[in-house]
């Protein structure tokens, strides 16, 4: 059906490129599933950003994550240089016979270029010229008319190619890791309730315009605890955060127990894995929670749900329906941090949708 789709059978090494945010790079893992289980004889690498890696790492479709660190440049020019001269000897080692840049990050071509595959594959970008355009030869096209849930779009890469994913390759995957769950399964018998039922709450983000207020978290997590639910806390360890965290302890009646900047991403992953219920923002650790299987409460401001939304497992979407702006994609209203459309969620309609989750 497609005329210029890749044969297969022919491709031996592939490499994915996914230069972003932690539940960015989350999102793109059905992308290597998929494609593994079409061409279980190929070999897949990762390229992404240092911070994410553990997102991908012990993913059963890939070979090898090659990893970027942001922080190459603070240690001199020199250093720099010799870093990124390590990596691409690294990836041109590997002679990939296809790239596939998930991507409009100006590297993917690079790459591209440099490593000399016979196939690369990345979306259309408007405004780039020739030197761009020549680094390809497949380009994915992305709908006008509607909203597609990023998952879909990264592979949307795959099908530009021929290869057409099955419902069960599109789920995400992410592997705690055996070490993971023995240091969590260690933090929770030290606290008494190694097999205690817990709702996993995470209401914070890198971004201060996505997270809810702190007194109606703190009302919700009263109303959850009042009923008898154990309530645990997580978050980053960033400055800002563990002041949340400590914020909304400050209004609890009891206060939850709080594993907040004591757990990797890893360590996140089993905690969300062992919950009964995951409430947070949009946010990593949300997606993580999905990938977990873990039912989930995703509460949603500026971002928009349709595309980051929680992606196949149980879940509601909370989110204004009293607010035509959104989603709006700005860091609070009129720049200034704060989410009317998101601000403004009543605490009983979280409660709710929280209890119809565990009534199932």
């Amino acid at each position: 059906m497609l005329k210029d789709s890749i044969p297969l059978d022919t491709i031996h090494r592939v490499l994915v490129i996914k230069l972003r945010h932690h539940g960015d790079v989350l999102l793109s893992s059905p992308v290597f599933s998929a494609l593994k289980a079409h061409a279980p004889q190929v070999g897949i690498d990762a390229l992404v950003y240092a911070d994410t890696a553990e997102m991908l790492t012990q993913h059963p479709a890939i070979d090898n994550v090659h990893v970027i660190d942001r922080h190459w440049k603070k240690r001199g020019l020199l250093a720099h240089v010799m870093a990124e001269w390590a990596l691409l000897q690294s990836l041109r080692s590997r002679r990939y016979d296809l790239i596939i840049h998930l991507t409009d990050h100006p590297r993917g071509a690079w790459i591209s270029r440099l490593c000399g595959a016979r196939w690369a594959v990345v979306r259309k970008v408007a405004g780039r010229g020739a030197w761009w355009r020549n680094a390809f030869t497949h380009f994915v096209s992305s709908p006008r008319n509607a909203l597609r849930h990023t998952v879909e779009v990264n592979l949307d890469a795959l099908r530009r190619i021929g290869v057409y994913p099955t419902q069960d390759e599109r789920r995400l995957c992410l592997i705690a890791g055996s070490d993971a769950e023995a240091r969590l399964a260690l933090l929770l018998q030290q606290q008494n309730i190694a097999s205690t039922p817990f709702i996993h709450i995470h209401p914070a983000s890198r971004w201060h315009f996505k997270c809810w207020p702190v007194e109606k978290m703190a009302a919700l997590i009263d109303q959850l605890q009042g009923e008898g639910h154990r309530v645990i806390l997580s978050a980053a360890p960033d400055a800002s955060e563990m002041a949340m965290i400590d914020a909304i302890q400050a209004q609890l009646r009891q206060p939850a127990l709080s594993l907040a900047g004591q757990l990797s991403l890893k360590e996140l992953a089993a905690l969300s894995a062992r919950a009964r219920l995951f409430i947070g923002v949009d946010s990593a650790p949300m997606h993580i929670a999905a990938a977990m299987g873990t039912p989930t409460v995703a509460l949603f401001g500026p971002s928009g749900d349709k595309e980051w939304g929680p992606w196949a497992v149980a879940h509601r979407v909370l989110a204004s329906d009293v607010h035509p702006c959104r989603p709006c994609g700005i860091d609070g209203c009129g720049g200034g941090k704060v989410s009317d459309c998101l601000s403004s969620l009543p605490v009983d309609r979280v409660y709710r949708a929280a209890q119809e989750l565990l009534a199932q």
